[in-house]
Formats: structure tokens, sequence, C-alpha cells
């Protein structure tokens, strides 16, 4: 296999097809917001409609093919040569993969989403014991192993072939057993587009979701009116955030983002456990995750409410198909020396088991302080569900403090996502320089930031929102077919292996 550094050349074209591609969406937004909308709905329904199966089977067959690969005779192949040691302690590395589970969705989705699970429930009535057991399976499946097994399929492509065939650090690396060198020509140039395109789409969403929520956060403490210009200029503030830390570097700037990110969900998550109702967290835990493994293989592939699919599952699906590159990127970097199955366990495992964590204790408390409330927090989702969190914090004690801590919370946990993201788009578009130059770092940040405002204030706040929702499951499409394929060529590489 050819050295990939001895490849990689000076071009910037996928730098500069991803970002015309970008401003020419925003441009249609800006001038044509009204077929803009359609336009995306029109291409929301087709997918969602006619190839929603195809998301789920994609998803299904990801997970069978990460676990055959790591429990079969690869699985002992080394990320890396074979005489290259883990760059980071058992402790470090685990560290580091639960700290990657902490991401804006978390937060975001955290109460909001198995509430409103509980109220309108795929098959059933809503508001009973039997719908608050569906809510809480439902919230693990979306959050649980079938996410970490799509960022783990990113993560093995470009550890593989980057640190065991020195290729560079890029998608389309991925496809040389394949297509060979080709991957330096026009088919692994697109493929790169391809997935800087899914990643901005993706960044976008979280950061129009992340930013909604705060503004509606300070609407519900202090008053203040969450209307599309706060959200915009709360973005802008966001995005100033994240780029100058991209700016500065991955490692210093963010150490601080890092730790009050991590020091403040650690706090929350055992100040709810204690005084949200421990004891039915825990029952709510024990059951929730029984159910969940019981019906692992039936939901997977589960296509018995598509209405309901379309605008949950599909959107998941597609939303974190859209942070494979981002989220691989970040796991294959600390996992150099590992083997693949060492990979694999831990990357699907650990954050997927604190991702179920995190949900039990605040769902938990959710359901519980609803109950205690006479209905206060399923009130608060009925109106505005971006307020769950907080409409949760109110009915505990010193919610004073505790609600400015939950803006922080929300600012800390996406600028920290938003800055790695920024620097792995400047990765995709600058051939797969692992230290990319600060000029392209700053250009993707600020083009992210301008992206959503623009459809903020052209679309309005709520329906600027389901536009990039909607848009992120239309880039995310081609990367699923490319990540299908990308499998194959694993396998490929693997086999090939003298073992």
């Amino acid at each position: 296999m050819t050295n990939g550094n001895e490849k990689i050349k000076t071009s910037r074209s996928v730098m500069y097809i991803s970002s015309i591609i970008v401003m020419l969406f925003v441009l249609f937004g800006m001038f044509f917001p009204e077929q803009m909308g359609k336009a995306a709905d029109a291409s929301f329904a087709f997918l969602t409609t006619d190839f929603g199966w195809l998301y789920l089977l994609a998803v299904g067959f990801f997970t069978v093919f990460v676990y055959v690969v790591a429990f079969s005779r690869f699985g002992l192949i080394k990320l890396g040569k074979d005489d290259d040691k883990p760059e980071f302690s058992n402790f470090q590395w685990f560290s580091m993969l639960f700290g990657g589970g902490m991401g804006i969705g978390l937060v975001f989705w955290s109460v909001a989403e198995p509430m409103m699970h509980y109220l309108s429930p795929p098959v059933g009535e809503g508001a009973t014991a039997e719908s608050m057991r569906t809510a809480m399976r439902i919230v693990f499946f979306h959050w649980g192993i079938h996410p970490w097994v799509i960022f783990a399929i990113g993560g093995l492509a470009l550890a593989y072939f980057q640190f065991r065939k020195g290729l560079p650090f890029l998608i389309s690396s991925a496809f040389y057993p394949l297509i060979g060198d080709r991957i330096y020509g026009p088919i692994g140039k697109a493929i790169d587009i391809l997935s800087a395109f899914a990643t901005v789409f993706g960044v976008a969403t979280s950061l129009g979701l992340g930013s909604n929520q705060i503004a509606t956060g300070l609407q519900y403490i202090w008053g203040i009116q969450a209307t599309p210009t706060t959200v915009s200029i709360i973005i802008a503030v966001m995005t100033m955030l994240f780029t100058l830390a991209t700016i500065s570097g991955l490692h210093k700037a963010m150490q601080l983002a890092a730790d009050i990110k991590v020091w403040l969900s650690i706090g929350f998550m055992v100040f709810i456990f204690l005084f949200g109702g421990t004891v039915l967290i825990l029952n709510n835990f024990t059951d929730s995750l029984g159910y969940y493994l019981q019906n692992f293989i039936g939901q997977t592939l589960w296509m018995g409410n598509v209405d309901w699919l379309k605008g949950w599952t599909v959107f998941y699906w597609a939303w974190w198909i859209a942070w494979a590159p981002f989220v691989g990127q970040f796991v294959a970097r600390v996992s150099k020396g590992r083997t693949i199955r060492e990979f694999v366990l831990a990357v699907t495992l650990l954050p997927s088991g604190f991702s179920m964590v995190w949900l039990s204790i605040y769902a938990g408390a959710a359901f519980n302080l609803d109950k205690l409330s006479n209905g206060a927090i399923q009130a608060a989702v009925n109106n505005d569900y971006t307020t769950a969190l907080f409409a949760t914090l109110q009915q505990l004690p010193m919610y004073s403090i505790t609600a400015p801590l939950a803006i922080l919370l929300i600012v800390a946990s996406f600028v920290g996502s938003a800055n790695s993201a920024t620097y792995v788009l400047a990765m995709l578009t600058s051939n797969g320089d692992m230290n990319p130059g600060k000029q392209i770092r700053s250009f993707w940040g600020i083009i992210q930031g301008a992206f959503t405002i623009i459809l903020i204030l052209v679309g309005g706040g709520t329906a600027a929102l389901a536009v990039l929702r909607t848009v992120s499951i239309v880039a995310a499409f081609p990367f699923m077919l490319i990540m299908i394929i990308m499998c194959f060529s694993i396998y490929k590489a693997l086999a090939q292996e003298k073992l």
C-alpha cells in the first residue's frame, strides 16, 4: 500500500467545492426561503417515506459488521504498527471516550425526549406506566449502542488506514482497497466533499438546537424573549467562542471548556440523582436497561409507525451519520495502538453506557417530579419542549443557582463539540493535515455560524430548525451509502492482513 504522506498534494479543491456548495445553499435560503423550505420538505418526504427502511437496515448492518469484525480473527489487529503501544493509559483512554459521550444533544434531549415519548408514544396510550417504559426504551435505543456503532465504523476506518497503512487522515483513505490511488483523484475528493457537507449540516443542526435551548432558557429564567434575533445573537457569540478556541489550538484553549463541561455534568448528575428521587431513578434504570436489551433486535428493524419513525429514529440515524466523520476522528485520534477488538468494545459500550446512566437520572427525576408537581413538567414540554430541563430544575432545590449553571453547561458542551467539529472540517478540506492552518479553521468556524444565523433570521426560529433537521437527513443520505461501501473496503483490507 502506498504511503499516503507522499501522495498528499497542496490542492484546495475539496475546501473550495465544499464551501461553494454551502454558500450556494445559504444564498438560496436567503433569497428563496419559501422554495428552500418546500424543496427540503419534498426531499425529506421522499427519503424518509421511500428510504426510511434503508436508514434502519444500514444501522442494523453496521451493528452486525462492527461486532463480527471485533470478535473475528481480525479483532487482534492493531490500529497502528504491530509494535505500537497505546498513547494513553486505560484510565485516560476511558475518560476521553466518556468525555466524547457528553455532547450538546444529551443535555438538550435528556428530559424533553423521554417526556415527549411518554406523552405521545409510537404505539399505545400516552401518560401511562407502560408508555413510561416505552419512552425509556426508545431513548436508550436512540442514545445507546447504535449511535456509537456508527461512530466506531468511522473511527475504525480512519485509525486503521492512517496508523497502520500510513494513508491521509481522510474518509476517502478507507476506500484504498477498492479504488487504489484513485482516492487522490476526483472520486476520493468527492467522498471527502460529501463528508464535509454532512459534517457542516450535522454541526449546524446542533448549533441551532443548542442556541434555541439557551434562548428559551433565558426566557424561562429571566423573561428575555427568545426571538430569532436573540437566537442569532447567541449563535454569533457561541461561534466566536468556538472559532477562537479552534484558532488558538485544539488542546490548550479547550481545556477550560472541557473541565467546565465534565465537572458540571458530574455535578448535575449527582445533584439530580440525590434530590430527584434516588430509588425511583435506580428502579427506572434497571427496568429500562432490561427492556432495552430484550427488544434490541426488534427495535433496530421496527417499522410499525412510519410517520413517528420519520420524525425520530430516521432523524437520529441521519444525524449520527452526519457526525460520523467528526466523532470518528476523535475516537480514532485517541486509540492508536489499541487492537480492533479493544477499540470496538470500548467505543460502543463505554459512552453508550454513560448515556444510559445520564438519561436514567434525568428522565427518572423528571417523571418523579412531574408526578409530585401535578404535571408541571409535561405542561412545560407541551408548551415548549426546549424548556424541559429548566422546568425539571425548577422543581429541585437551589433553582436560582442551578438554572444559570445549566446555561453554562449547554454553552460548554456545545463549544467543545463545535470546536472539534470545526477542526475536523479543516482537516477534511486540507488533505488530511492533522494540524490544519488557522485560516482554514477560522473560515469553517465563521461559515458554520453564519450559515445557521442566516437560516434562523430568514426562516424564523422553529421553521429554520425544522429545515436544518430536514437538510441534515438529506445530507446524510449519500454519506450513509458511502459508509456501507466503506465496510466492505475495511473487510477487504483486513482480509489481506497476514495473521
